[in-house]
């Protein structure tokens, strides 16, 4: 894992828009992590990249609050899937929530990401409410929670 350089940014919109673009197609609009303007996140140090075989196979956008970290994006390569990769980027969320000394990792996905719900799930995050998408009429938020216990 590397946290992303201004060059980066050629790469992390193309990766995003090749992981994201099942849901593209599903909800005939592109889901919010495409559309983002990835520029401040990446001077602020919040994406984080992972390369395999010397390729971009990965990127985790993780956002640092003063009670929690929040996922706002998780994107694997479609060339790089089903190798755990999205597990691998789950646990440097958990490693750096503990590094920041906060006691949990927070993210929200589209209730129709039927797939993502289930993995997180499985992963151990916790369902704790749904909401009205602000940014897209009719689409429905939720959100989910994961404690990180302290290292030791």
């Amino acid at each position: 894992m590397r946290p992303a350089r201004p060059d980066d940014l050629a790469a992390i919109v193309a990766l995003t828009t090749d992981a994201y673009a099942p849901y593209t197609a599903i909800f005939d609009a592109p889901p919010i992590p495409v559309t983002e303007d990835y520029a401040p996140r990446v001077e602020r140090g919040e994406v984080w990249l992972l390369d395999e075989e010397e390729k971009l196979a990965g990127l985790i956008v993780l956002e640092r609050h003063p009670d929690h970290a929040m996922i706002f994006s998780v994107a694997v390569a479609p060339a790089f899937q089903g190798r755990k990769l999205g597990i691998k980027l789950l646990d440097f969320a958990d490693e750096q929530a503990r590094s920041w000394g906060v006691p949990e990792v927070r993210l929200y996905t589209n209730s129709r990401m039927e797939r993502n719900i289930a993995l997180y799930s499985a992963y151990g995050y916790r369902e704790t409410g749904r909401r009205a998408n602000p940014y897209r009429p009719g689409w429905t938020l939720v959100d989910m929670t994961k404690p990180v216990h302290r290292a030791v």
